[in-house]
């Protein structure tokens, strides 16, 4: 194995499915309950939109195997300007999703550790020291990281078959259950679109094989694969495991719960089985974290390559890893669950969710566009496309106000800084010390 690509096939696939089956599957039911119905029209509409996003950035991480990710696909298609407005978006969708993911773990650790609610401090205290202990499991390097996400992604279907086994085991032993708490909202499109809206959140990731591209295994192969193995098991995952608690606990109950799996087994298993679960479920979410805090500190590098952020965070330290980069995220996510002090845990899940999405959706927005751009061929590919960018403007609709004034809020913030970086490359060029990666813009 090449020590400077150490990523291969079963490890981008893991890291895709690994990030999209994080803590959104295990906390979704209980942000959706509020739509009741809703909910699910509004998941097949995610799913099938995720699948035309999967698609794309296959396709183009193929056609661009030697470009740096999606920065790279964004930069040759439109310039460095949309470049760095879309990942900057991104990235710090990023760092806002380790900060939902750190939250839903502390969610599940209540139920298993009842102290941590004694005091409204402690929650948002453990939920900074998961953040900080990713941060340094990353600083071992890629390879580290990978290993940790094929043992996380494997561990994390063991909760996902303990729920569907029950599911059965319920439709066999009393199958009206499934009726008995149907939820009573009515079906309306801005329901859908804001069902479908938080769903997205637990869906994010399907562009995960492409970020590490400088560390994959012959990219133009393996990124293309993973994209669409990873994207299709999570999304077949998610459908299935999902549905089982949004039809069989009340809506009320549901919507009120900060760990809806492992109420569902209490309520229909035994008390003990729900420790069990949350257990399984904290190890799942401590996967995907590990996985966004890797994926984090690569986005940030590789914006620093291009120019736009300072050389100092790109540079490895002796494991390969972007040291300043890791420690930056770390910062702001810590920055991002403080200002959440004073929600509820499910509350706060709920609104990160919503901001991330926010600031996720430039990129898919600009990914499909770009297919166009650089004029790649085929049908299947422009229909992806095209839904790819109706999609992804279906998904600010269904955002709502404050999560869509945050995502541009924090979009704005990348204005100055753009200005900076192109102030500093034009004085670096009048100085004649112009980085190579800079001078390729």
């Amino acid at each position: 194995m090449d020590k400077g690509k150490p990523l291969g096939f079963w490890m981008c696939t893991s890291l895709i499915v690994g990030n999209m089956i994080g803590m959104g599957i295990f906390m979704l039911p209980a942000a959706l309950a509020p739509y009741g119905k809703n909910a699910f029209a509004g998941w097949a509409i995610t799913v099938i939109g995720c699948l035309f996003i999967a698609h794309v950035f296959a396709r183009l991480a193929r056609a661009m195997p030697d470009e740096d990710g999606p920065y790279g696909y964004c930069r040759r298609a439109f310039g460095n300007g949309v470049a760095f407005f879309t990942m900057w978006c991104y990235w710090v969708s990023i760092w806002v999703t380790n900060a939902a993911l750190a939250i839903g773990i502390v969610g599940y650790l209540t139920t298993l550790l009842p102290a941590l609610s004694s005091h409204p401090a402690l929650p948002p205290l453990a939920a900074m020291g998961i953040i900080w202990f990713f941060v340094l499991v990353s600083l071992r390097g890629a390879l580290a990281s990978g290993r940790v996400q094929l043992v996380s992604a494997a561990l994390k279907l063991l909760p996902m078959g303990a729920i569907v086994l029950l599911g059965a085991w319920i439709a066999l032993r009393d199958g009206a259950a499934y009726a008995a708490h149907l939820p009573p909202t009515p079906f309306t499109l801005d329901g859908t679109a804001a069902a479908g809206t938080i769903a997205l959140f637990a869906m994010l990731g399907v562009e995960c094989a492409s970020l590490p591209a400088t560390k994959v295994q012959q990219p133009e192969r393996t990124i293309p694969r993973a994209t669409i193995a990873g994207t299709l098991a999570a999304a077949a995952v998610y459908v299935l495991v999902c549905t089982i608690p949004m039809l069989l606990l009340p809506q009320s109950e549901l919507a009120a719960s900060n760990a809806p799996f492992v109420d569902l087994f209490r309520r229909y298993w035994d008390a003990g089985s729900g420790h069990w679960l949350a257990m399984a479920v904290i190890v799942s979410g401590l996967g995907a974290l590990n996985g966004w805090t890797m994926l984090a500190g690569e986005v940030t590098a590789s914006m620093a390559r291009h120019g736009i952020f300072p050389a100092l965070l790109q540079a490895p330290n002796k494991h390969g890893a972007p040291a300043w980069s890791l420690l930056l995220v770390g910062a702001l996510a810590s920055v991002m669950i403080a200002m959440n002090y004073s929600r509820s845990l499910a509350e706060g899940f709920t609104f990160l969710t919503l901001v991330v999405t926010a600031a996720s959706m430039p990129l898919y927005l600009v990914g499909g566009a770009a297919v166009f751009k650089l004029r790649q061929r085929g049908a299947m590919l422009a229909f992806s496309a095209v839904m790819t960018c109706v999609f992804s403007v279906w998904a600010f609709y269904g955002m709502g106000k404050e999560a869509f004034w945050w995502g541009v809020a924090l979009g704005a913030v990348s204005l100055p800084v753009f200005w900076l970086a192109r102030w500093r490359r034009k004085a670096q060029q009048l100085a004649g010390s112009t980085p190579p990666a800079a001078a390729q813009q």
